[in-house]
């Protein structure tokens, strides 16, 4: 009998440095029969909001990853400064009980891509976002468009924050959300710190966590040929999907099924 604990503990042990859940089944007199399972995918999701915009915008891709099994928080970044953003997202991974997958969308894509080097992070997930390199910020990107490049409605700043005009707003970045709720959008918006769109990376967290990116092909806020250079840069595996900067609003289930991708293909890593 003693022999036969030894080999369970043994099997025991090996299981569990292998991150395998429920392979071997003990049978009688110390026996071992082995089963082949699959790996759980990571279940902690958190979800940033880009410039412009708060939080809300998430509830399609949120309930979909709820119903799914998924725990999810979603950051609501000041958007004062991206110092303050990092750190308002770091706080709310530090409540995650295990690993985490980070999703931005827009300016969300400078904000993980600095608090992605947070232990805790073992993917990244860019929607339609910002991903700048080591001392790059989102005004590097606004002050060089591609030549033709479609403009967005940024108003001069007030105080030290950026408007899009609001008649321009549906079009430019919203332009598949229904009409009533891109107005919604547009009425709504949220003041973004010039200081948030001036602050540069330290660290890219892409250099050292895998990523995932959602290029928007019909986006007029960051033209897709940008997204396209900043997610080979980093590495990502890429989806391309026919629609709006505001995609995570009108096509939740697209976001939601890369964000699913993610997380089932770093709980292999």
């Amino acid at each position: 009998m003693k022999g036969s604990l030894n080999v369970r503990n043994y099997f025991r042990t090996a299981a569990t440095r292998c991150g395998i859940v429920s392979l071997f089944v003990l049978g009688f007199g110390g026996s071992v029969v082995a089963q082949t399972g699959t790996t759980a995918a990571v279940k902690n999701v958190v979800l940033v909001h880009g410039g412009f915009v708060d939080g809300s915008g998430w509830e399609g891709v949120y309930k979909i990853l709820k119903k799914d099994g998924y725990t999810v928080a979603i950051v609501q970044n000041p958007t004062i400064s991206l110092a303050d953003d990092v750190a308002v997202t770091k706080r709310t991974i530090a409540n995650q009980n295990g690993p985490v997958i980070l999703v931005g969308h827009s300016y969300g894509g400078a904000v993980i891509t600095e608090a992605g080097n947070d232990p805790k992070v073992v993917g990244l997930v860019y929607v339609a976002a910002f991903a700048p390199d080591k001392g790059e910020s989102v005004s590097t990107f606004i002050a060089n468009p591609p030549p033709g490049a479609p403009q967005p409605p940024i108003l001069p700043p007030q105080d030290g924050y950026l408007f899009l005009d609001k008649a321009k707003f549906p079009a430019s970045f919203a332009g598949d959300v229904k009409p009533d709720a891109a107005a919604f959008m547009a009425d709504s918006q949220v003041p973004w710190g010039v200081e948030a769109l001036n602050g540069k990376i330290s660290e890219p967290a892409w250099k050292t966590k895998p990523s995932w990116y959602l290029v928007t092909t019909e986006d007029k806020m960051i033209p897709p040929d940008a997204q396209r250079t900043m997610s080979k840069r980093a590495g990502s595996t890429v989806v391309e999907v026919k629609g709006s900067h505001a995609i995570y609003v009108s096509q939740p289930k697209a976001v939601a099924a890369l964000i699913e991708k993610a997380a089932q293909a770093a709980a292999r890593k």
